[in-house]
C-alpha cells in the first residue's frame, strides 16, 4: 500500500461497514454529501443511509483496503477496496473528496 496516511473518515467508513453500524457508516458523511455510484446518485445522510441499505451494510458488505492514494484534487484520494458480501464483489477504485474531516462527495466508478 502507498505511504500516504489514512483519513480518519475513510478508516471509519470502511470500519464502520465492516461491523454493520449504519450510523457510525452515516455519520462519516458530511449533512449535504453525494455519492455517486456508477452514475447513481445519493445525496444528504437520508441519501446515503438508503444507499447503505440496499448497497453496502444492507447486503452485509466487507471492504479490504487495498490502497490509497492522495488524488489530483485537493483533500481528495483514490481508494482501492476488495468487496466481498452478498451485494456486488470484486475490487474497485473509489474517490473520496473530504471537507472538515467528512466525506464530501464519494464516486464508485
Amino acid at each position: 500500500m502507498d505511504a500516504t496516511p489514512i483519513p480518519d473518515a475513510i478508516r471509519t467508513f470502511v470500519d464502520a461497514t465492516n461491523a454493520g453500524d449504519t450510523d457510525a457508516f452515516v455519520a462519516t458523511f458530511a449533512p449535504d454529501a453525494r455519492l455517486d455510484d456508477w452514475g447513481r446518485v445519493f445525496t444528504g445522510h437520508d441519501g446515503i443511509r438508503g444507499w447503505n441499505r440496499t448497497d453496502n451494510i444492507g447486503v452485509r458488505s466487507h471492504f479490504e483496503l487495498l490502497d490509497i492514494r492522495a488524488a489530483s484534487e485537493a483533500d481528495a484520494y483514490l481508494v482501492t477496496l476488495r468487496v466481498t458480501g452478498d451485494g456486488y464483489n470484486g475490487t474497485g477504485p473509489m474517490t473520496f473528496v473530504l471537507r472538515d474531516g467528512l466525506i464530501a462527495d464519494l464516486r464508485i466508478a
